[in-house]
């Protein structure tokens, strides 16, 4: 069975029947579609007007920007913290980060987005805007003598020498990364308070601290590296989510990433790219759970990739 490109070049419905196999028994347009998927064919989606292949491959430098400087925000800040509170356990510090996440992991993403929009972009009359870049940055983006390496605007940017560009793409960043920031190092941070709290109550360290080993190291190393299997399992899957599109903020922001080119295929019910959308969803998700499975062995000697604990 060949399947065109384009189907805008088809000229009536019993045509695209036809071609495609529509007419067909549902297993053999089942086992049709599994072989055209095998061959990188996901389909078209009629939302950008290209194939789901290039869709994925185009807004996906978008999210990608967003993961990079959200993800490590968000993990070292939340362990940082959930350190902190349980180390200083029901002292001020210890209050404050409790409360201070209860308010940010309460707080509604939407909600959140709007507010810090309306401060940042209309009080301060556009400081931080939405959108990936400026009207100014993307004729230069879009000109023929920038030359796109990665699709991530603030490195190429950098590769380019335009300098402008990538501090104008940082600029636009600023407002989805704190977003997604407040409310996932408000879980982070709780997860991290927790296993720390159940580590510091095991026998090793008291041990440790019956050799006469500082409270930093006992902290540092051996609870807090213990602690940190849950925070690695929740990591993983949230770098895996962020990048497979952060459907309100991105709608909020107009930040043309995957996201958002989500929330337009499903308001207009453009199948193919739902499909396409979620079998890479699925991909992403188990490869994120092999790195996370590799990196136990890290941080937990006690796991053997070979045979488990």
């Amino acid at each position: 069975m060949v399947f065109v490109t384009d189907p805008r070049q088809l000229a009536n419905i019993e045509e695209i029947i036809e071609l495609y196999g529509l007419n067909a028994p549902l297993w053999q347009q089942y086992f049709t579609w599994i072989n055209e998927v095998f061959h990188g064919n996901l389909g078209w989606t009629q939302v950008v007007g290209m194939s789901v292949t290039d869709a994925i491959n185009n807004f996906l430098p978008a999210t990608l920007e967003l993961a990079i400087f959200a993800t490590p925000l968000i993990i070292f800040g939340g362990i940082w913290l959930g350190t902190k509170a349980a180390a200083n356990k029901d002292r001020l510090i210890d209050h404050a980060t409790r409360a201070g996440a209860i308010a940010g992991w309460s707080l509604p993403t939407f909600w959140l987005g709007l507010v810090l929009l309306m401060i940042f972009y209309g009080f301060f009359t556009g400081l931080f805007p939405p959108e990936r870049l400026s009207t100014e940055m993307n004729v230069i983006v879009n000109s023929a003598t920038f030359h796109r390496y990665t699709g991530l605007n603030f490195l190429d940017g950098i590769l380019n020498g335009e300098w402008g560009v990538t501090f104008d793409s940082l600029r636009h960043m600023v407002l989805p990364v704190l977003t997604l920031s407040v409310v996932n190092i408000a879980f982070i941070m709780r997860l991290m308070r927790s296993s720390m709290l159940e580590s510091l109550g095991k026998g090793y360290i008291l041990t440790a601290r019956a050799k006469g080993l500082s409270e930093r190291v006992v902290i540092n190393k051996h609870a807090r590296r213990n602690a940190m299997i849950p925070v690695l399992t929740v990591s993983g899957y949230l770098f895996a989510a962020i990048v497979n599109g952060v459907v309100i903020v991105e709608s909020i922001f107009n930040y043309k990433g995957l996201g958002w080119w989500a929330w337009r295929t499903a308001i207009n019910l453009d199948i193919s790219a739902v499909l396409g959308f979620a079998l890479f969803n699925g991909v992403l998700f188990v490869l994120t759970n092999l790195v996370v499975d590799l990196l136990y062995a890290r941080f937990d000697p006690r796991v053997r990739l070979g045979g488990g604990v």
